[in-house]
């Protein structure tokens, strides 16, 4: 099993994700590309003490574009976790 330091690489925290927040209970990580749900599930309840409910991965390519020499490249690929939580728990992020 991985460490849930290593899962959980970073937190999103964009106009949207600060909405999903608030009003559903809603957090959004940008998490390791190898982790599950359940790992990523039991990495968020280790770390912040708080129950999960329900837990949604996205899975995000990288956008092309060019280089200076005019060589096709990628962005790097990403993965990302929304994670619900039980209804009255929060994490304090900032």
């Amino acid at each position: 099993m991985i460490k849930a330091d290593t899962i959980i690489k970073n937190v999103r925290l964009t106009e949207k994700s600060n909405k999903l927040s608030a009003n559903y209970g809603q957090y959004t990580f940008e998490v390791y590309p190898a982790a599950t749900k359940h790992t990523v599930r039991a990495a968020v309840e280790q770390t912040f003490k708080v129950t999960v409910t329900r837990v949604n991965i996205l899975n995000i390519k990288g956008k092309p574009k060019r280089s200076r020499k005019g060589l096709p490249t990628f962005n790097s690929d990403s993965k990302r976790a929304i994670v619900t939580l039980k209804q009255g728990d929060k994490i304090e992020l900032v």
